[in-house]
Formats: structure tokens, C-alpha cells, sequence
């Protein structure tokens, strides 16, 4: 679905976003604020961790005081009128506790959770208690939770498939749950949005030939906007992941490892469209 320049000139709707800092400018914060900009919001960022990174590895990552993440957040919504909310890393259980109160105190719209467990090199990034605080404080005030099958097995570790695992992230409130399937061994990437009373679309692919630093960021990120944007829950996830793909289609090397997605593919001479 294409977007009009015009329109996105007029509205700009403002998403507050959580989550860690990366000094490579492909995930976390900076992946955020350019797939927000690409589509015609303005992210609001608040920095939830600081992190230690290339585009191979994270060697290490601080969690923020909570008290500042929480500061940080009341001194932006007291300000700005907020349209959307994404979630991205979550370092430790009191950081979760803080979100969720914001999002309990001062969010009605469209919340958006990455539940992120571990850097796309496969470093380790969410504790089992976090993981546990992500699953009953956000999960259940999601509009859309956007696992990989890695992620959505964590998240429900009694389940016996990914269907499973899914419909129980549903059970705990959630509205949709989009599962990526970049890690499972299928010639087509199937991504599968599972919703309420049974609904259930799997959306393929292309598989493409590298890795990415910031995919799921990227992916959050931009249902999280469309949403803000007023379209429907089905054409924001549908139309995010075809915003994504061209996205990593596009990507370049910046480092000796992992990709980094062009968010701004289509203002470097690409004749492909936002969306």
C-alpha cells in the first residue's frame, strides 16, 4: 500500500519507544528511530540499556536506572501526545515493572513488544526472571508481540510447537501475535500472525543471502508506527513486513559481520515505494 508524501508531511504521530542503545546504529535505539522516521512518525526514544557492540557480537550491555528509564518517560508524556509505544530490550525485571506502570498510567493505543532475548549473533541478552516479568507484565497489554520462533518457545517453554506457544502468548492477552521464522530451516522465510478466536495467515519471503543486525527491530518498529498511523492491525503487520524485507534487501556492510538494513531505501534512488 503506498503512502503519499503529502500525508506523512501532515501526520506525524509521535511513538514512545523503549530500548537499548547500540554504537553500531543498526538495532536497538537508532534501528527505532529510523524506521519511525522512514514512515512518518517521530520517535520519542527512551534508552532502557547501554550497550557494548559491533556488528558480530554484544559484548556487554548496563541496564539504565529504572528510575531514570521511568523519569525519562513521565517527563516526555507530560509533553508530547503519544500515539504508539514499541518495546525492545527489557535488561532486567525492575525495568519491566517500570514500563509497565507507564503503560498502565498514561498509554491507551497501540503498544507494540519485541521481546528481545538475544542479539542476532546469538549473545544472550533477557535473564529467565526477565523473561518471565516481560511475559506477565507486557505481553498481556500487547497489541502486537513479534517473537522469532526462538523468542515465542522462551516465552512459552511448556508449549510443544510454535501454534502452541503462540495461542498461549493470546491466552495471556495479547491481541496479535506475529511469529518470524528467519531461524527455522525452510527455503521461504514464514513469518505467522496468529490472532483471537482462531485466526491464523502465514505470510513467505524471499530468504535472503546474509544475516542482519536490527531486523527485528526494524519490524517492531515500523507495526508500531503504521498502527499510530490509524491503518488496521492486518495491513500494519502485512504491510511492516514488506516495509522490512525491502529494507534488508537493500542492507549494506558497515562492519565484518551482520548487515545493516537500509531503513531509507527508497530516498536513494530506489524505484521500490515505503510500503
Amino acid at each position: 500500500m503506498m503512502l503519499r508524501m503529502q500525508e506523512l508531511l501532515e501526520q506525524r504521530p509521535a511513538l514512545l519507544v523503549f530500548a537499548g542503545l547500540d554504537p553500531t546504529g543498526g538495532a536497538g535505539l537508532q534501528a527505532d528511530i529510523e524506521t519511525i522516521a522512514s514512515l512518518g512518525g517521530q520517535a520519542l526514544p527512551v534508552a532502557t540499556a547501554t550497550t557494548v557492540q559491533d556488528t558480530r557480537h554484544v559484548y556487554s550491555f548496563t541496564p539504565a536506572d529504572p528510575a531514570l528509564v521511568l523519569e525519562q518517560a513521565r517527563t516526555v508524556l507530560s509533553d508530547i501526545s503519544v500515539a504508539g509505544v514499541k518495546v525492545g530490550l527489557v535488561p532486567d525485571p525492575a525495568t519491566a515493572r517500570v514500563i509497565h506502570s507507564i503503560l498502565e498510567d498514561y498509554h491507551q493505543g497501540p503498544i507494540v513488544i519485541d521481546p528481545v532475548l538475544a542479539s542476532g549473533g546469538g549473545d544472550n541478552l533477557m535473564t529467565s526472571g526477565t523473561r518471565e516479568a516481560v511475559r506477565s507484565l507486557l505481553v498481556p497489554l500487547a497489541t502486537v508481540v513479534t517473537p522469532n520462533s526462538l523468542e515465542a518457545r522462551a516465552l512459552a517453554p511448556e508449549s510443544g510447537s510454535l501454534d502452541s506457544a503462540a495461542v498461549e502468548m493470546l491466552s495471556l492477552g495479547a491481541r496479535f501475535v506475529l511469529v518470524t521464522g528467519t531461524h527455522e530451516e525452510s527455503a521461504e522465510v514464514k513469518n505467522t500472525l496468529y490472532g483471537q478466536a482462531g485466526y491464523r495467515e502465514t505470510f513467505a519471503w524471499g530468504r535472503l543471502p546474509h544475516s542482519y543486525h536490527g531486523s527485528g527491530c526494524t519490524l517492531a518498529s515500523a507495526i508500531a508506527t503504521l498502527l499510530a498511523r490509524g491503518m488496521q492491525a492486518h495491513a500494519a503487520i502485512g504491510s511492516a513486513q514488506d516495509y522490512t524485507w525491502k529494507s534488508l534487501r537493500h542492507g549494506y556492510a558497515a562492519g565484518r559481520g551482520q548487515r545493516i538494513p537500509d531503513r531509507f531505501f527508497w530516498a536513494r534512488g530506489s524505484r521500490e515505494s515505503w510500503i
